[in-house]
């Protein structure tokens, strides 16, 4: 029980800390608990894509409150890539969250949509849509090598 509790946990944090400008990639845990066969591929997903969407939220309250601090050395985002997503953003508009699982482009992605106001319940839709799509094409292409 406690095994499964760490696993699910490290599972949640991995996807977490993947979906902010943090680098970490969750996919492989993901994938090494499928391979063990000892938990329920439905219930990782859930908790993968919990996490990540949760992670895409702390991005999404970061562009909320970003433009005081975007010039700050410490600050986690190039103010160039934080343009580059912006610009995407504007381009696209809010179809342009479906790409929040991507790497590189993702995370600013998040980001933009909290600068440029996204509402809160279009935003965690459609990143929930993109991220749980990625999770499920991956469990399958698992289960298929399996």
């Amino acid at each position: 029980m406690m095994t499964d509790l760490l696993a699910y946990g490290g599972l949640f944090l991995s996807a977490l800390i993947a979906a902010t400008i943090l680098p970490m990639q969750s996919e492989a845990v993901l994938v090494g608990l499928m391979v063990t066969g000892n938990y329920s591929t439905g219930l990782l997903l859930l908790v993968a894509t919990l996490g990540n969407v949760l992670g895409s939220l702390a991005n999404w309250l970061l562009g909320r409150f970003i433009e005081r601090n975007r010039d700050r050395s410490w600050f986690p985002v190039s103010p160039q890539k934080l343009d580059a997503a912006g610009d995407w953003y504007r381009r696209h508009g809010k179809w342009s969250l479906l790409l929040s699982w991507a790497p590189v482009i993702g995370d600013p992605l998040t980001v933009a949509a909290g600068v440029l106001r996204e509402p809160l319940p279009m935003f965690l839709l459609l990143v929930t849509i993109a991220k749980a799509g990625r999770y499920l094409a991956l469990a399958a292409i698992t289960n298929s090598l399996l």
